[in-house]
Protein backbone atom coordinates (compact mmCIF):
# COMPACT_ATOMS: atom_id res chain seq x y z
CA UNK A 1 0.00 0.00 0.00
CA UNK A 2 1.28 3.45 -1.04
CA UNK A 3 0.70 4.73 2.79
CA UNK A 4 2.73 2.07 4.20
CA UNK A 5 5.64 3.19 1.10
CA UNK A 6 6.04 6.55 2.63
CA UNK A 7 5.48 5.55 6.22
CA UNK A 8 8.68 3.19 5.71
CA UNK A 9 10.76 5.77 3.86
CA UNK A 10 9.96 8.64 6.47
CA UNK A 11 11.07 6.50 9.40
CA UNK A 12 14.37 5.61 7.62
CA UNK A 13 14.89 9.38 6.69
CA UNK A 14 14.18 10.00 10.64
CA UNK A 15 16.73 7.11 11.89
CA UNK A 16 19.69 8.74 9.42
CA UNK A 17 19.00 12.10 10.92
CA UNK A 18 19.39 10.54 14.50
CA UNK A 19 15.45 10.82 15.42
CA UNK A 20 13.76 7.89 17.02
CA UNK A 21 10.14 7.43 15.90
CA UNK A 22 7.32 4.84 16.74
CA UNK A 23 4.27 4.27 14.33
CA UNK A 24 1.11 5.37 15.87
CA UNK A 25 -1.96 3.87 13.52
CA UNK A 26 -5.11 6.26 14.03
CA UNK A 27 -8.63 4.62 13.74
CA UNK A 28 -12.40 5.08 14.49
CA UNK A 29 -11.76 4.32 17.91
CA UNK A 30 -10.78 7.40 19.44
CA UNK A 31 -9.83 6.40 22.64
CA UNK A 32 -7.09 3.56 21.63
CA UNK A 33 -5.91 6.10 19.28
CA UNK A 34 -5.50 8.83 22.30
CA UNK A 35 -3.85 6.04 24.56
CA UNK A 36 -1.11 5.00 22.63
CA UNK A 37 -0.43 9.29 22.02
CA UNK A 38 -0.31 9.77 25.52
CA UNK A 39 1.63 6.42 26.05
CA UNK A 40 4.41 6.94 23.80
CA UNK A 41 4.72 10.56 25.53
CA UNK A 42 5.22 11.73 21.90
CA UNK A 43 7.09 15.76 21.21
CA UNK A 44 6.40 16.02 17.82
CA UNK A 45 4.34 13.84 15.07
CA UNK A 46 5.12 13.81 11.60
CA UNK A 47 1.14 13.25 9.94
CA UNK A 48 0.98 10.92 7.25
CA UNK A 49 -2.81 9.90 8.02
CA UNK A 50 -5.13 10.23 4.50
CA UNK A 51 -7.46 8.19 5.53
CA UNK A 52 -9.32 6.81 8.76
CA UNK A 53 -10.15 2.94 8.40
CA UNK A 54 -9.49 3.42 5.27
CA UNK A 55 -12.48 6.69 5.16
CA UNK A 56 -11.36 9.65 3.15
CA UNK A 57 -13.99 11.70 4.68
CA UNK A 58 -12.22 11.94 8.27
CA UNK A 59 -8.96 12.71 6.40
CA UNK A 60 -8.62 15.97 8.98
CA UNK A 61 -9.79 13.80 12.21
CA UNK A 62 -6.23 12.42 13.09
CA UNK A 63 -5.22 16.46 12.36
CA UNK A 64 -7.64 17.56 14.69
CA UNK A 65 -7.36 15.12 17.94
CA UNK A 66 -3.67 16.08 17.48
CA UNK A 67 -4.69 19.86 17.58
CA UNK A 68 -7.46 18.82 20.66
CA UNK A 69 -4.07 17.26 22.56
CA UNK A 70 -1.54 20.03 21.92
CA UNK A 71 0.97 17.63 19.58
CA UNK A 72 3.11 19.31 17.02
CA UNK A 73 2.38 17.91 14.02
CA UNK A 74 3.88 18.37 10.87
CA UNK A 75 1.43 19.44 7.43
CA UNK A 76 -1.48 21.10 7.10
CA UNK A 77 -3.72 21.94 9.68
CA UNK A 78 -7.51 19.44 10.11
CA UNK A 79 -9.46 22.93 8.39
CA UNK A 80 -7.32 22.26 5.24
CA UNK A 81 -7.06 18.87 5.61
CA UNK A 82 -11.27 18.37 5.62
CA UNK A 83 -11.75 21.49 3.20
CA UNK A 84 -9.23 19.83 0.81
CA UNK A 85 -10.95 16.50 1.03
CA UNK A 86 -14.63 17.57 0.26
CA UNK A 87 -14.13 18.24 -3.84
CA UNK A 88 -17.38 20.10 -2.92
CA UNK A 89 -16.05 22.47 -0.28
CA UNK A 90 -13.01 22.89 -2.45
CA UNK A 91 -15.06 24.00 -5.47
CA UNK A 92 -17.11 26.37 -3.74
CA UNK A 93 -14.12 27.77 -1.95
CA UNK A 94 -12.26 28.22 -5.38
CA UNK A 95 -14.83 29.80 -7.33
CA UNK A 96 -15.96 31.89 -3.94
CA UNK A 97 -12.06 33.50 -3.95
CA UNK A 98 -12.03 34.07 -7.90
CA UNK A 99 -10.04 30.89 -8.65
CA UNK A 100 -10.40 29.57 -12.20
CA UNK A 101 -11.59 26.15 -12.12
CA UNK A 102 -13.71 23.66 -14.51
CA UNK A 103 -17.72 24.07 -13.68
CA UNK A 104 -19.51 21.91 -12.37
CA UNK A 105 -22.59 20.03 -10.54
CA UNK A 106 -23.20 17.93 -8.09
CA UNK A 107 -25.27 14.48 -8.17
CA UNK A 108 -26.74 12.80 -5.19
CA UNK A 109 -28.98 10.66 -7.13
CA UNK A 110 -31.69 12.86 -8.00
CA UNK A 111 -34.01 11.85 -10.81
CA UNK A 112 -34.10 15.45 -12.39
CA UNK A 113 -30.29 16.52 -13.16
CA UNK A 114 -30.02 19.52 -15.60
CA UNK A 115 -26.73 19.47 -17.55
CA UNK A 116 -28.02 22.38 -19.39
CA UNK A 117 -25.20 24.58 -17.98
CA UNK A 118 -22.07 22.53 -18.47
CA UNK A 119 -20.11 21.74 -21.98
CA UNK A 120 -19.26 18.49 -23.06
CA UNK A 121 -17.41 16.04 -22.51
CA UNK A 122 -17.55 16.23 -18.75
CA UNK A 123 -15.84 13.92 -16.16
CA UNK A 124 -17.27 12.75 -13.32
CA UNK A 125 -15.47 12.48 -9.56
CA UNK A 126 -16.37 11.15 -6.68
CA UNK A 127 -16.72 13.79 -3.83
CA UNK A 128 -14.97 12.31 -1.43
CA UNK A 129 -12.34 9.75 -2.91
CA UNK A 130 -8.78 10.64 -3.43
CA UNK A 131 -5.37 9.04 -5.23
CA UNK A 132 -7.68 9.12 -8.30
CA UNK A 133 -10.10 6.06 -7.00
CA UNK A 134 -13.14 6.40 -9.46
CA UNK A 135 -11.72 8.16 -11.86
CA UNK A 136 -10.33 6.69 -15.57
CA UNK A 137 -11.87 6.72 -19.24
CA UNK A 138 -14.86 5.19 -17.83
CA UNK A 139 -15.65 8.64 -16.16
CA UNK A 140 -15.50 10.66 -18.84
CA UNK A 141 -19.11 11.45 -20.73
CA UNK A 142 -19.31 12.71 -24.29
CA UNK A 143 -23.63 13.16 -24.67
CA UNK A 144 -26.25 13.38 -22.45
CA UNK A 145 -28.09 10.02 -22.18
CA UNK A 146 -25.19 8.15 -21.88
CA UNK A 147 -24.07 10.02 -18.61
CA UNK A 148 -27.38 9.76 -17.29
CA UNK A 149 -26.92 5.82 -17.02
CA UNK A 150 -23.41 6.66 -15.47
CA UNK A 151 -24.40 9.04 -12.80
CA UNK A 152 -26.19 5.74 -11.67
CA UNK A 153 -23.88 3.41 -11.45
CA UNK A 154 -20.67 5.34 -10.05
CA UNK A 155 -23.26 6.93 -7.42
CA UNK A 156 -24.29 3.31 -6.23
CA UNK A 157 -20.42 2.72 -6.05
CA UNK A 158 -18.91 5.79 -4.37
CA UNK A 159 -22.36 8.37 -2.98
CA UNK A 160 -22.28 11.94 -4.06
CA UNK A 161 -20.35 13.13 -7.51
CA UNK A 162 -19.10 16.17 -9.23
CA UNK A 163 -19.88 16.26 -12.47
CA UNK A 164 -17.31 18.55 -13.79
CA UNK A 165 -16.42 19.94 -17.18
CA UNK A 166 -13.32 18.25 -18.98
CA UNK A 167 -10.63 20.26 -20.03
CA UNK A 168 -8.58 19.85 -22.37
CA UNK A 169 -4.95 20.73 -22.85
CA UNK A 170 -2.00 20.27 -20.78
CA UNK A 171 -1.50 18.89 -17.20
CA UNK A 172 0.78 20.34 -14.39
CA UNK A 173 1.64 19.33 -10.46
CA UNK A 174 2.93 22.40 -8.75
CA UNK A 175 4.52 21.22 -5.39
CA UNK A 176 5.37 24.12 -2.54
CA UNK A 177 7.33 23.69 0.99
CA UNK A 178 8.25 25.73 3.31
CA UNK A 179 7.02 27.89 6.25
CA UNK A 180 6.07 30.23 7.46
CA UNK A 181 6.37 31.21 3.55
CA UNK A 182 6.17 28.68 0.99
CA UNK A 183 7.95 28.73 -1.95
CA UNK A 184 7.07 26.95 -5.56
CA UNK A 185 9.14 23.83 -6.26
CA UNK A 186 9.81 23.28 -9.91
CA UNK A 187 6.40 22.38 -12.00
CA UNK A 188 6.22 19.07 -12.69
CA UNK A 189 4.04 18.39 -16.26
CA UNK A 190 2.36 14.79 -17.31
CA UNK A 191 3.23 13.97 -20.75
CA UNK A 192 0.65 12.34 -22.41
CA UNK A 193 2.46 12.38 -25.67
CA UNK A 194 2.01 8.76 -26.50
CA UNK A 195 -1.92 8.28 -25.90
CA UNK A 196 -3.89 7.76 -28.44
CA UNK A 197 -6.18 9.67 -29.71
CA UNK A 198 -9.10 6.92 -28.45
CA UNK A 199 -7.90 7.79 -24.79
CA UNK A 200 -8.19 10.86 -22.79
CA UNK A 201 -5.21 12.52 -21.50
CA UNK A 202 -6.26 12.17 -17.51
CA UNK A 203 -4.36 10.63 -14.64
CA UNK A 204 -6.68 8.13 -13.47
CA UNK A 205 -6.56 5.05 -11.30
CA UNK A 206 -4.87 3.24 -13.74
CA UNK A 207 -2.21 5.16 -14.23
CA UNK A 208 -1.61 5.48 -10.74
CA UNK A 209 -2.00 2.14 -9.47
CA UNK A 210 -2.02 -0.41 -12.65
CA UNK A 211 1.28 -1.02 -13.09
CA UNK A 212 0.66 -3.82 -16.12
CA UNK A 213 -1.57 -0.81 -17.57
CA UNK A 214 -0.93 1.17 -20.88
CA UNK A 215 -2.09 4.44 -18.81
CA UNK A 216 0.83 3.94 -16.16
CA UNK A 217 3.64 3.25 -18.58
CA UNK A 218 2.93 6.29 -20.62
CA UNK A 219 1.85 9.10 -18.37
CA UNK A 220 5.82 9.84 -17.14
CA UNK A 221 6.41 13.27 -14.79
CA UNK A 222 8.52 15.51 -17.02
CA UNK A 223 10.22 18.92 -15.80
CA UNK A 224 10.06 21.24 -18.89
CA UNK A 225 12.57 24.11 -18.71
CA UNK A 226 11.52 26.12 -21.80
CA UNK A 227 7.99 27.40 -20.42
CA UNK A 228 6.92 30.67 -21.60
CA UNK A 229 7.82 33.01 -18.39
CA UNK A 230 3.66 34.16 -18.48
CA UNK A 231 2.40 30.75 -18.38
CA UNK A 232 5.03 29.72 -15.59
CA UNK A 233 3.62 32.99 -13.35
CA UNK A 234 0.19 31.56 -13.96
CA UNK A 235 1.17 28.07 -12.80
CA UNK A 236 3.05 29.71 -9.53
CA UNK A 237 0.13 32.31 -8.85
CA UNK A 238 -2.53 29.72 -8.75
CA UNK A 239 -0.42 27.46 -6.65
CA UNK A 240 0.90 29.79 -4.03
CA UNK A 241 -2.82 31.26 -3.94
CA UNK A 242 -4.68 28.28 -3.29
CA UNK A 243 -1.74 27.03 -0.53
CA UNK A 244 -3.28 30.10 1.71
CA UNK A 245 -6.23 30.12 0.80
CA UNK A 246 -6.82 26.70 1.65
CA UNK A 247 -4.39 27.22 4.80
CA UNK A 248 -2.19 24.84 3.82
CA UNK A 249 1.17 24.48 5.82
CA UNK A 250 4.39 23.33 5.46
CA UNK A 251 3.80 21.39 1.61
CA UNK A 252 1.30 20.56 -0.90
CA UNK A 253 0.30 20.65 -4.11
CA UNK A 254 -1.96 21.94 -6.74
CA UNK A 255 -2.68 20.09 -9.48
CA UNK A 256 -3.78 22.12 -12.61
CA UNK A 257 -4.71 22.40 -16.33
CA UNK A 258 -3.98 25.01 -19.06
CA UNK A 259 -6.45 25.22 -22.23
CA UNK A 260 -5.54 25.83 -25.51
CA UNK A 261 -5.16 29.51 -24.77
CA UNK A 262 -3.33 29.73 -21.74
CA UNK A 263 -5.85 29.83 -19.50
CA UNK A 264 -5.28 27.97 -16.02
CA UNK A 265 -7.74 25.53 -14.45
CA UNK A 266 -7.11 24.63 -10.72
CA UNK A 267 -8.60 21.06 -10.26
CA UNK A 268 -7.60 19.91 -7.08
CA UNK A 269 -5.78 21.16 -4.24
CA UNK A 270 -3.73 18.28 -1.95
CA UNK A 271 -2.83 19.37 1.39
CA UNK A 272 -0.16 16.65 2.48
CA UNK A 273 0.69 14.91 -0.72
CA UNK A 274 2.01 11.56 -0.67
CA UNK A 275 5.67 11.22 0.61
CA UNK A 276 6.49 8.17 -0.98
CA UNK A 277 10.25 8.45 -2.60
CA UNK A 278 9.14 7.71 -6.11
CA UNK A 279 5.68 10.37 -5.51
CA UNK A 280 5.02 13.81 -7.40
CA UNK A 281 5.89 16.25 -4.31
CA UNK A 282 9.50 13.98 -3.94
CA UNK A 283 10.24 13.89 -7.42
CA UNK A 284 9.60 18.16 -7.61
CA UNK A 285 12.19 18.22 -4.22
CA UNK A 286 14.71 15.87 -5.96
CA UNK A 287 14.72 18.53 -8.95
CA UNK A 288 15.68 20.98 -6.40
CA UNK A 289 18.47 19.32 -5.86
CA UNK A 290 17.20 18.06 -2.23
CA UNK A 291 17.63 14.55 -1.00
CA UNK A 292 14.89 12.91 0.73
CA UNK A 293 16.02 12.69 4.08
CA UNK A 294 16.56 16.88 3.52
CA UNK A 295 13.04 16.93 2.84
CA UNK A 296 11.81 15.02 5.95
CA UNK A 297 14.43 17.29 8.08
CA UNK A 298 12.61 20.05 6.86
CA UNK A 299 8.91 19.26 7.62
CA UNK A 300 10.33 18.41 11.53
CA UNK A 301 12.09 21.54 11.60
CA UNK A 302 9.09 23.07 10.55
CA UNK A 303 6.66 21.48 13.26
CA UNK A 304 9.56 21.93 15.87
CA UNK A 305 9.99 25.99 15.27
CA UNK A 306 6.24 26.26 15.44
CA UNK A 307 6.50 24.85 18.85
CA UNK A 308 9.12 27.35 19.83
CA UNK A 309 7.11 29.94 18.43
CA UNK A 310 4.01 29.09 19.95
CA UNK A 311 5.90 29.04 23.43
CA UNK A 312 7.54 32.01 23.23
CA UNK A 313 4.17 33.94 22.06
CA UNK A 314 2.88 31.83 25.57
CA UNK A 315 5.31 33.20 27.83
CA UNK A 316 5.35 36.98 26.47
CA UNK A 317 1.53 36.90 26.92
CA UNK A 318 1.52 35.47 30.99
CA UNK A 319 4.07 37.70 31.15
Amino acid sequence: MDILTQVEAVEKALKSLGYPSTRIPFTKNLESSIQLLNGEGVDIALNLCESVDEDPRFAGHPAAVLELLGIPFSGSPSVALTLTTDKLLAKRLMMANGTSTPRYMVYIGQEKFNTATLRFPVIIKPRFEDASIGIDQESIFEEEEKLRRGLKDFNKRFGPLLVEEYIEGREFNISLLGSPIAKVLPPAEIDFSAFPERLYPIVGYRAKWDKNSFEYNHTPRVFPDDLPQGLLEKLKDTAMHCFYLFQLRDYGRVDMRVDAHGKVYALEVNANPCLSPDAGFAAASYKLGMEYSEMVSRLVNYTIQRTVNNDHKASHLSG
